[in-house]
């Protein structure tokens, strides 16, 4: 069993910056790929980074690429993902997942993570 809790969300104008964090716990951590997804009202949950049990690969969502950087540090079991130049279209509530490493690095499917966060919720203004 492992558990996820995300911290770092908040409301920042257009342009601004914020960096998430996710603490897990409950299970080898550094044997797992790590992932964020979001979900805006009314939206369907979508991936939006991943990254490698040892840190040596990441995949990102087209929309994401250059402004968000997926990162981990597996002596303090945390993952993080740093955004900037943030844009309205970002407001959402993010998720922190983690999963077996078989597709890590080639695709963002909710399928593929087996262990999920509550949540923090990223309001980016105009």
């Amino acid at each position: 069993e492992v558990q996820l809790v995300e911290s770092g969300g908040g409301s920042v104008q257009a342009g601004g910056s914020l960096r998430l964090s996710c603490t897990a716990s409950g299970y080898n951590y550094s044997r797992l790929c790590m992932g964020w997804f979001r979900q805006a009202p009314g939206k369907e949950r979508e991936g939006v980074a991943s990254i490698r049990r040892d840190s040596g690969g990441t995949y990102y969502a087209d929309s994401v690429k250059g402004r968000l950087t997926i990162s981990r540090d597996n002596a303090k079991n945390t993952l993080y993902l740093q955004m900037n130049s943030l844009k309205p279209e970002d407001t959402a509530m993010y998720y922190c997942a983690a999963g077996p490493p078989a597709y890590c690095l080639t695709r963002l499917r909710q399928d593929d993570f087996g262990y999920w966060g509550q949540g923090t919720q990223v309001t980016v203004s105009s």
